[in-house]
């Protein structure tokens, strides 16, 4: 029962884990005055924004990827299947850091903003936990993982191509 249920486990950490911290991903920069200050020079808003959603990542994805063989063991998982946790999770993470930034954006200056941006990103994480969790679940039953690989790296390539663009408007029109 356990192993059944440890992948959804862990991909339930890890989103709590980007979620976390989205709330404070802009703000300090908003309440001393660097972030207008990024959106003056002359370098693109949005290079500095994936910069900034690469670094959120590296400091929240990235060690869950690193712990969930260790959690996966712990939950009893069949070691053939942590692989495919393993590479579900990196595709997954970053666009659970990818699309909290837009969140994280909108809510910007906003008192009870924490409460809002969930309500905001936990319908857009959706795909990304069923197809996370499933990949490691149809791996485990012995199917063909292909399509929610495939789909994650979908939605990885489009949130690298479309988050960072739409964040810095957002970021702009909490400026304003």
């Amino acid at each position: 029962l356990l192993s059944t249920m440890a992948p959804g486990v862990i991909w339930v950490a890890a989103l709590l884990a980007t979620m976390l911290s989205l709330s404070r991903l802009f703000a300090n920069d908003y309440a001393d005055g660097t972030l207008e200050q990024l959106t003056l020079t002359p370098h693109p808003l949005t290079m500095l924004v994936f910069a900034k959603i690469l670094a959120h990542w590296l400091l929240t994805g990235l060690p869950v990827v690193l712990i969930s063989p260790l959690l996966a063991l712990q939950l009893n998982l069949q070691y053939e299947n942590m692989e495919i946790l393993v590479v579900s999770l990196l595709l997954g993470t970053p666009v659970l850091s990818l699309i909290g930034s837009v969140g994280a954006a909108l809510t910007l200056g906003l008192r009870g903003g924490g409460v809002l941006l969930s309500l905001l990103v936990l319908p857009l994480y959706t795909p990304v936990l069923i197809f996370g969790a499933g990949a490691v679940s149809t791996y485990a039953l012995g199917m063909d993982v292909e399509a929610h690989l495939s789909l994650l790296t979908a939605l990885l390539v489009l949130s690298v191509i479309f988050t960072p663009w739409v964040t810095a408007i957002a970021l702009r029109i909490s400026l304003d």
